[in-house]
């Protein structure tokens, strides 16, 4: 054993209260004197991504056992944000990042473990668990719970699998008249038909994926599905994984290098990830010392083609890119172009390059892993946009947008929260040619920066998405499509000039161009901008407050600051 972290609680004259304890939980002489591994797990009877993570830290533990460790667990939280969505609950979901990294530290210094393995699967937890692997820096693994199966097809749709997403937008179909109440009900009891993330290639995927190619997560995490005996048996090699880390000690931030930025990104982009990774990176990066701006999400993003259109943005789902070859297809086609870092490390102990040699990784399927010459978009899926709507930056998924959408000139109609926007959109206020702007949801100034997919939703469902743009100092979730722009900074609660528009005002949104402008001379913007002053959200939630007071700009991550 490499590591003296346990020793400290375990071992000498002084130490035995301790063993005490540790006697109390049933243990033996021999089990508290062997390594002692954390496993860290995620489950809960509410997020179904999580319901069936006892099972997998079963397996996590057996693989500890057989490689000579003691494994212990202890949970972490986690939200669901699609049960969270369009209500307060969703001002809870982005802080929980920050609670699950803090208390996964917490737990791991007070009872000084050897090593983590970390089970987490949906949105926040992936994220929340990897800045505490390299907070930590002691020898860790990932395993994700994987993803859930899509669900039945929908006749009326050409036979395209159902997933969460379908039903946020049959709500909008509805108020469309194009599905009915009792059709967009039975819609809702088959769309999502067991345990998992959910299908598509929406935030908790994206991360889970990318967590594989980091390097802290063993090939395979992204995509097995949640169902599979594989994912078993993907937790069981974790376990015995995170012994063999120990042994060589080989630390997080051994793995998590320059080298793994510019990997997570690129492939983030070929993926056509969620727009949360523009927060999500860069805080799991800054735990490793290493930068991540929104200059670099857009210089690899230029560089990097789109290879995959799964769900929202197309009809396959996360277990057709298991098939046609999981994130080893996607890294190897990368790599046939140099658009990879091959000699990064890897929790397996090898390169990027000898995984993929290890795996004999192929794309299976090019209809779902388009080949470097027949991309679905010659740049990244993610684009960075800046004017003076948005001088720090502004976030947008571009290959997800309609081309009617990507140059156009929209007239605005504000709404200060995203309850006051949905109610315009679903009651049929909103019309082609009009832009959402929804501000004053922001990381201060929500607190808690909402994904907003419920109006996004009710947007496609009712066959607006190629005529009407949604701009906001909020977020979206991975499952939104369409002119989707979020991240505006500055927010409008910090004075952001997303926060002077008013209902009649001409946006011009260039994506190809990366730019997005207030159509006002700048002496008008001037004005009223030194006229501006914040409208102050009355916070009831203690802990929203004490959020809103550490959070920073959503165009650094989100992150809290020092």
């Amino acid at each position: 054993m490499k590591s003296t972290r346990s020793l400290r609680m375990t071992q000498g004259l002084e130490k035995a209260p301790h063993r005490s304890l540790l006697y109390a939980l049933g243990l033996t002489r021999e089990e508290i004197g062997r390594p002692l591994v954390g496993i860290v797990n995620g489950f809960n009877e509410i997020v179904p991504g999580h319901i069936h993570l006892r099972a997998l830290s079963e397996a996590v533990k057996a693989g500890v056992r057989s490689a000579g460790g003691t494994p212990l667990e202890f949970p972490a939280i986690a939200v669901c944000d699609g049960l969270a969505m369009n209500h307060e609950g969703m001002k809870f979901s982005l802080p929980s990042r920050e609670i699950i990294a803090d208390s996964v530290e917490l737990m791991a210094n007070a009872h000084p473990f050897d090593a983590l393995v970390l089970i987490p699967n949906c949105d926040k937890t992936v994220p929340g668990m990897l800045m505490a692997m390299l907070r930590l820096n002691i020898p860790a693994i990932l395993v994700s719970g994987g993803p859930m199966l899509a669900g039945a097809e929908m006749p009326d749709r050409n036979g395209a699998a159902s997933d969460l997403i379908a039903v946020f937008e049959g709500v909008g179909r509805v108020r469309a008249g194009t599905l009915d109440e009792d059709e967009l009900e039975r819609l809702a009891e088959n769309a999502c038909p067991g345990c998992g993330s959910c299908a598509g290639m929406y935030t908790a995927n994206t991360m889970n994926c990318i967590a594989e190619t980091i390097g802290l997560a063993l090939p395979g995490n992204g995509t097995v599905p949640a169902v599979s005996a594989d994912r078993v048996r993907l937790a069981k090699q974790a376990g015995a994984g995170v012994m063999a880390l120990l042994e060589k000690n080989i630390l997080p931030r051994d793995i998590v290098t320059e080298k793994s930025v510019a990997n997570a990104t690129a492939v983030d982009m070929a993926l056509g990830g969620s727009s949360n990774t523009v927060l999500h990176l860069p805080a799991i990066f800054r735990e490793a010392g290493l930068p991540l701006t929104l200059e670099i999400f857009d210089e690899i993003s230029r560089r990097t083609p789109n290879l995959c259109k799964l769900s929202p943005a197309g009809r396959p789902h996360i277990q057709d890119l298991h098939a046609a070859g999981g994130i080893p297809a996607v890294m190897a086609t990368l790599l046939e172009g140099n658009l990879l870092q091959a000699d990064a490390l890897t929790v397996t102990g090898r390169s990027v390059a000898e995984n993929l040699k290890e795996l004999k990784a192929v794309n299976r399927n090019p209809e779902v892993i388009r080949p470097l010459d027949n991309p679905h978009y010659p740049e990244g899926g993610i684009a960075i946009l800046r004017g003076n709507l948005a001088p720090d930056g502004a976030v947008v998924k571009q290959f997800a947008v309609l081309p009617s959408m990507l140059r156009r000139t929209v007239t605005a109609r504000v709404f200060n929260s995203e309850e006051e926007a949905v109610a315009a959109i679903l009651g049929g206020k909103i019309k082609a040619g009009d832009c959402v702007v929804v501000r004053y949801e922001g990381p201060r100034g929500g607190p808690g920066m909402r994904e907003m997919l419920t109006p996004t939703s009710a947007i496609a469902g009712m066959g607006l998405d190629g005529d009407v743009a949604l701009i906001t100092d909020g977020r979206f979730s991975g499952g939104s499509r369409g002119a989707a722009i979020g991240h505006v900074s500055p927010e409008a609660a910090d004075g952001g000039p997303i926060g002077v528009v008013e209902d009649g005002d001409a946006i011009f949104i260039d994506i190809p161009g990366r730019k997005l402008e207030l159509m006002l001379d700048g002496d008008s913007l001037t004005k009223r901008l030194a006229a501006f002053k914040p409208v102050e959200k009355k916070i009831s939630s203690p802990f929203l407050r004490r959020y809103a007071r550490q959070v920073g700009s959503a165009a650094g991550g989100a992150m809290f600051r020092d």
